[in-house]
């Protein structure tokens, strides 16, 4: 009798946990697909946008059922209510033939509020009205919808509101091209030196540019190299940006890998010379080592119109005190309109010259590099012979 009556408790028991189970499936929410959400109209309709920091927006939160979405939000924006063309949608048809009728603003937001950016907006109507400095009007009425986006469900957009602008002009320019440091022991001056103002001066030596290569005009990425001596068995990585160490890459149980902070530090087999290439694009990351002999220099310097040709003047300072040194760099140095070259050791016997500005690979006793006027911090590798002129205020 005692064997019954636990065997009946047992399947009382089995049959409320079978019930409670059913009862969680039915109250726990599945993510569904909207079709819009709410944009408010802005509290100020008429903005001087060269007066402003910014014009505050909200919206409401799309019904995905109850589910708790993590959404990122964007705010777009076209002077017709004509979403048909993006401005990066006609930025990549090189034949110029495709005409953007809308912008998506590069801002991204995690809540239901968003101040959007006067100069992000100022940007977009000359983008999109491709207006020069004399055309630009008075005023200008702007449309203006947002975008929500989560994991597994589709892209969703909220109704249209508009506001007045007052516009300006602003130069449009590519966005920079994005370059990754080498950090790490033996690299630069300082081993894994990573300071915001480190860069060439301690323990940050930057990637270079390929000349002939492609770079997203709206992101600045595309493909980046670094040639070196490197000793075997120490340890470095690449990080994105100086002060940080966010953004890097390192190495796994077999392969790079990006941002893991928990991977291994990158080392070479052996000592010697090798190439780093890096697809900030495809986030492709190549080591390969370097073939044949490779020229070690005492000084390099940046002869020129500017200063007489002299090759004992305008002498670059050394990136490395490891090993061998095979950067160099100047920095905030100031030209007008000028030619130069890149000349080793007090004499032209090597040199190096091409016909690009800002970034080029010299060449052996190639062309005058034209340099435009301006004030730039400058970097020379001498195994690739690839020089970067990079802006500064």
């Amino acid at each position: 009798m005692k064997k019954i009556f636990l065997s009946s408790l047992m399947l009382l028991s089995m049959t409320l946990m079978f019930t409670a189970c059913d009862d969680d499936r039915d109250s726990n929410p599945t993510l569904s697909q909207p079709t819009t959400f709410a944009l408010n109209n802005p509290v100020n309709t008429l903005v001087d946008l060269a007066q402003s920091q910014g014009i505050p927006f909200a919206w409401s939160q799309p019904d995905y059922g109850g589910w708790p979405a993590a959404v990122e939000y964007q705010l777009e924006v076209s002077p017709t209510n004509n979403w048909t063309v993006s401005t990066d949608e006609a930025a990549a048809d090189e034949s110029g033939a495709t005409i953007a009728d809308y912008a998506i603003l590069p801002t991204i937001y995690a809540s239901c509020t968003g101040n959007m950016l006067a100069e992000e907006l100022a940007k977009a109507l000359v983008q999109i009205c491709q207006w020069d400095e004399a055309s630009v009007p008075e005023k200008q009425t702007v449309y203006v919808r947002c975008s929500a986006v989560t994991a597994g469900a589709k892209t969703i957009y909220s109704n249209v509101v508009s506001l007045d602008v007052n516009p300006y002009y602003i130069e449009l320019a590519d966005a920079p091209i994005e370059i990754w440091y080498l950090v790490g022991e033996g690299i630069g001056s300082a081993d894994w030196d990573n300071g915001a103002g480190s860069v060439a001066t301690g323990g940050l030596i930057p990637m270079y540019p390929i000349m002939g290569n492609e770079y997203d005009k709206r992101t600045g990425q595309g493909e980046i190299e670094y040639a070196g001596y490197f000793v075997g068995g120490k340890g470095f990585k690449l990080v994105k940006i100086p002060g940080k160490w966010d953004d890097q890459w390192g190495m796994g149980s077999d392969t790079y890998v990006k941002n893991d902070g928990g991977s291994g530090n990158i080392t070479m087999p052996a000592d010697g010379y090798y190439r780093i290439r890096l697809n900030t694009a495809t986030d492709q990351l190549v080591i390969e080592p370097i073939e044949g002999t490779v020229g070690v220099y005492e000084m390099i310097s940046m002869p020129g119109d500017y200063q007489g040709w002299n090759t004992g003047e305008n002498v670059m300072s050394p990136m490395s005190t490891n090993v061998e040194n095979h950067d160099w760099y100047l920095m905030k140095v100031t030209y007008d309109d000028t030619a130069l070259k890149f000349a080793a050791d007090n004499a032209w016997d090597v040199n190096w010259g091409a016909a690009d500005f800002p970034y080029g690979i010299g060449q052996q006793a190639g062309p005058n590099i034209p340099i435009k006027a301006g004030t730039y911090n400058v970097f020379f590798n001498d195994i690739l012979g690839t020089y970067n002129f990079v802006a500064v205020e």
